[in-house]
């Protein structure tokens, strides 16, 4: 534990993990792929409404596709990845993405784009989404070790962020030049490089050892066990979800409200998602100064609290000034979220053994995501009902309880959290 305290080098200070070639293998294929996820994520809804003139409902549908593959395969995916090396499923599944995109903009070319083909894209790139991130996190610790887990995961998340705060200015640049669905050809490059650099990634894990005669199911049983018999882990995942299930439903009519409602064009509504990622850029590099201020546990439920109220600018905006002061305000929310994210994840990996790295992490996913498609399909359904303005103040409203489950919860006055006593046996020793 002394170890633990000691400062590092001067020099390791500056660069820390980014010294590290297989690490900046990740991390550089994490910086390509998000920025072409940003562009993915507001030029498939932007050419349902703009290119195909898609209703509130349609552009629910479309958005719940994207995270549907949550639900139906993501406990399963879990069970699979633990007798993978997740190496190999990371590559797959950036080279499959990027065929799939670059359908939309040769459909478009031969003007034979509909909304279904655009459902099916979405609901194909949930699925190998799933099975990259359930990999994505569960490779991490064999790269970096579990005790600088909060090091690499703020250091990812500032790329993420990076990318929601610059990615979306050249989304909507790149759609107002080239519409919605050639854009997306870019997202397909950038899912191509993302993977040409896992492969340059040079060391391996070992085979992993599934138990002996252990069926599918007995693992997905194991996996539910494993999270939902955690007080603390039962806490974060009914937080996440609550929170992502009305994000599902703010996040569908934000896409219609901003140009049908405020009137902006493509570049606007991009900067309006720039702002967001600034905040998670702060977030980033503030995430570990805060966790130490307020106790890891304390900065779970406090980064939520007291960033969601902000999302409630932005039904009450109009067209002129205010549609940017309620963009800072998601930039607000922006840097609370990461906050959330960089200390919540980093727990669960320190705490998880090896062996149920992908369980755990699919579970997580399939409840924390699932619910997102559920909210994008309710919120398209309200949008069609109410309008777009009147989805965005009960979406924004639910929102603002997600803190609830960890306030109630040994979290709320928790300094320090546990780790794994097997996890650390299972990867300390072997860290380099």
């Amino acid at each position: 534990m002394g170890t633990l305290l000691q400062p590092p080098p001067e020099r390791e200070d500056r660069l820390g993990l980014l010294r590290d070639r297989d690490f900046r293998g990740l991390f550089l294929s994490t910086t390509v792929s998000r920025f072409g996820q940003q562009i993915t994520m507001l030029a498939l809804p932007l050419a349902a409404v703009l290119a195909l003139e898609a209703g509130e409902f349609e552009v629910g549908v479309l958005n719940s596709m994207t995270m549907l593959a949550f639900l139906l395969i993501g406990l399963p995916a879990g069970a699979w990845i633990d007798r993978m090396r997740r190496r190999p499923v990371l590559i797959v599944a950036d080279l499959v993405r990027a065929a799939v995109l670059l359908t939309v903009p040769l459909a478009w070319w031969a003007g034979v784009l509909t909304i279904w083909q655009l459902y099916a894209v979405a609901l194909t790139l949930g699925v190998f989404t799933v099975f990259f991130d359930v990999s994505y996190q569960s490779y991490l610790p064999h790269l970096v070790g579990r005790t600088r887990l909060v090091e690499g995961n703020a250091k990812l998340e500032t790329v993420g962020s990076t990318a929601q705060m610059s990615g979306p200015v050249l989304a909507g640049q790149l759609i107002e030049w080239l519409t919605a669905p050639v854009a997306l050809a870019f997202d397909a490059v950038a899912m191509g490089a993302s993977a040409l650099f896992v492969v340059r990634i040079r060391r391996r894990e070992p085979p992993p050892e599934p138990g002996p005669g252990t069926s599918i199911a007995v693992e997905i049983k194991e996996g539910l066990a494993f999270v939902f018999r955690n007080r603390l882990l039962a806490s974060i995942v009914a937080a996440a979800g609550w929170f992502n299930m009305w994000s599902g439903a703010y996040m569908t009519m934000i896409v219609v409200f901003l140009p049908r409602d405020i009137g902006l064009s493509a570049g606007q509504i991009g900067l309006v998602f720039a702002l967001f990622g600034v905040g998670g850029v702060v977030g980033a590099f503030t995430a570990r100064p805060l966790a130490a201020l307020l106790g890891e546990g304390r900065i779970v439920w406090i980064s939520l609290a007291a960033s969601a109220p902000a999302l409630l600018l932005m039904p009450a905006a109009e067209p002129g000034w205010r549609v940017w002061i309620a963009a800072v305000g998601m930039g607000l929310t922006g840097l609370g979220a990461v906050v959330y994210n960089v200390n919540q994840l980093s727990f669960r990996q320190r705490l998880t053994p090896d062996r149920m790295l992908g369980r755990m992490n699919a579970t997580v996913r399939c409840v924390v995501w699932g619910v997102n498609a559920i909210g994008a399909l309710g919120g398209g359904l309200l949008g069609e009902l109410l309008g777009a303005r009147a989805t965005l103040w009960i979406a924004a409203s639910a929102m603002c309880l997600a803190f609830l489950p960890t306030f109630f919860s040994p979290l709320r006055n928790m300094r320090e959290l546990p780790r794994s006593d097997e996890a650390s046996a299972d990867r300390d020793a072997g860290a380099t």
